[in-house]
């Protein structure tokens, strides 16, 4: 601030668009590909940010990629109606040491045209979407001149440059670098100004630096944060480490109140406004100038008779955080299977204690080809398996977990793999060509220990036995039961199959990690009933002594045939 009745300076303000699942604690955990999948709470602490703003009589220049600008549109709208400015990100996140420069450069485009077409104003500006531009990477900030961007603001500056307004000159032209106000701190550039330093900091320390900060330079203070810090009631990813949750939720109740104290005692505009830059209306583009996006490879599994009759078995026990989650992802492979797959899902309750229910109901109940099944107790996850499969009238079923650790955009390389003499198709992330990302150290441990007891025991060798995500025909599972209805009954009905002379095939599949609500398996009780299993079919197979529930007619009906040349 300026002393007497001079007029105060004009700092800048810059907010992130960014929903919590997006951001940047959690990239390893939430690939890009996954943001659909997510309830958004976008619009509502967008709106938050937008009433704070205009109580406090401040402008500002928001940032957004490019993917919400094609998903959300009508919130930029909201934005530039309320009189802020609009930059981009890039269309996704990526730091800049993930790109090449023509990666960067037509990312950055693409994000461009999707802020625009969404707003019908000119974009000038740019963000990364993840960490900032360092002193090695300036190729990106001439990327962004020849492309046509006034400025930037990604720099971490060197010391001579923290929090200067200047100018990047390269050899393909000029741009305006706005970097983010810093202090050095042993002679390394610390950010002061917002963001999870303004959430982590002690509130006299942050308000002393920024004064001190305002006192020793005439250039404009840069100052920012995330519209998610704005609302502390939002899902919690169970995945995160405990520093990632600290990193993330941590006085997130207490944001609204940081952000009020700098608006209320300094001025704030937008970038667009200290540069003097007049925002223009969006320019006209051809169809054709637009930047192609990759297609998603699906198999040719289209069947000569049509569509493919399918049904999904999909069982939920207290799984109310992960529904909307589930309805998203469901809606998104229906979607892409459209022209493939006659799709009918199954969702069963087992005895849920929470909303499950009511939710299932919400989400669900007025969809058209979805049956919604409820169990009154708690029974386990192979029982409400068989309560589903005994109401399949399609050729094939797929079981899949709630949680949707296992894609089902899988399904389409899984059917691919069902020949004529394949019963079923298990996926296996434990496979030599399998991915388990960010999956717990005990879970790994327990799939890949019960395969290796489990591979003594069976005809089939796979890798993984555990698993709920399968593919099966019809008549694999007709008149199926298990003597667990527990975790360990997903493995018998794979062992009843396997000692019953089915063709089992294995398929390299991607585990995630869960990313909402709690996992339900009890390690411990999980073990010993592996081991009683396999204890169980090593008797069967050894010493002809049937499983507990086994339908015997059918098993050597099935042998059998095995014999005969299936």
């Amino acid at each position: 601030m300026t002393a007497g009745n001079a007029p105060r300076q004009k700092h800048i303000l810059t907010v992130v668009v960014e929903d919590y699942f997006q951001v940047g604690a959690f990239s390893h955990l939430i690939p890009n590909g996954y943001w659909g999948r997510f309830e958004t709470n976008l619009q509502r602490h967008t709106e938050r940010v937008l009433a704070l703003l205009e109580e406090t009589d401040s402008r500002a220049t928001f940032f957004s990629c490019g993917w919400v600008a094609d998903n959300h549109p009508q919130i930029l709208r909201n934005i530039v109606e309320a009189g802020h400015e609009i930059a981009c990100q890039n269309y996704f996140h990526h730091p800049i040491g993930e790109l090449s420069r023509e990666d960067f450069a037509k990312d950055a485009r693409r994000s461009r045209i999707a802020v625009e077409d969404a707003t019908g104003q000119g974009v000038e500006g740019f963000r990364i979407g993840r960490g900032w531009i360092g002193p090695q990477d300036l190729w990106a900030l001439d990327a962004l001149a020849e492309a046509g961007f006034k400025y930037d603001s990604s720099l971490n500056a060197p010391l001579a440059l923290q929090g200067v307004v200047h100018k990047h000159r390269g050899p393909l032209g000029s741009i305006t670098e706005v970097p983010a106000s810093r202090l050095s701190l042993l002679g390394k550039p610390l950010l002061l100004s917002g963001g999870n330093y303004l959430r982590q900091f002690p509130d006299w320390l942050l308000q002393k630096s920024v004064e001190d900060w305002i006192e020793a330079n005439s250039d404009p203070l840069v100052f920012y944060f995330h519209s998610w810090e704005l609302e502390a009631d939002q899902p919690k990813i169970a995945a995160a480490s405990f520093l990632q949750r600290l990193r993330h939720y941590r006085n997130l109740d207490s944001m609204a109140d940081k952000v009020r104290y700098y608006l209320e005692r300094y001025d704030f505009g937008s970038i667009a406004e200290h540069l003097e830059l007049e925002l223009q209306p969006a320019p006209p583009r051809p169809a054709d100038d637009l930047p192609s996006e990759a297609e998603t490879w699906v198999p040719d599994i289209r069947s000569d008779a049509g569509k493919i009759p399918l049904t999904l078995v999909i069982p939920c026990y207290n799984e109310s955080e992960t529904l909307p989650y589930l309805e998203k992802t469901l809606a998104r492979f229906a979607e892409k299977g459209d022209s493939i797959f006659d799709l009918y899902c199954i969702l069963i309750d087992d005895g849920s204690s929470d909303d499950t229910w009511d939710l299932l109901q919400h989400h669900f109940g007025a969809l058209d080809r979805f049956q919604l099944l409820r169990h009154e107790t708690n029974k386990g996850i192979a029982a409400a398996l068989i309560t589903g499969f005994e109401q399949v009238q399609t050729e094939f079923t797929a079981s899949l977990d709630a949680d949707c650790t296992f894609a089902p955009d899988q399904i389409f390389e899984m059917m691919s793999l069902m020949g004529d003499d394949v019963d079923v198709v298990a996926a296996s992330p434990a496979h030599a060509q399998g991915v388990m990302h960010a999956v717990p150290a005990w879970r790994s441990c327990l799939s890949r220990g019960s395969a290796f007891m489990y591979r003594c025991v069976l005809r089939h060798k796979l890798t993984s036995y555990t698993s709920c995500f399968r593919l099966y025909r019809r008549h694999a599972i007709e008149g199926i039961t298990v003597c667990d209805p527990g975790f360990c009954g997903v493995t018998e009905i794979l062992g009843r199959m396997d000692l019953a002379g089915r063709r089992i095939v294995e398929y390299p599949a991607v585990l995630e990690t869960r990313l909402l609500g709690q996992s339900k398996i009890k390690i411990f009780r999980t073990i010993a009933g592996h081991l009683r299993l396999a204890f169980r079919l090593a008797k069967q197979r050894w010493l002809g002594r049937p499983l507990p529930g086994a339908n015997t007619s059918e098993m050597q009906t099935a042998i059998a045939d095995s014999n005969d040349g299936r």
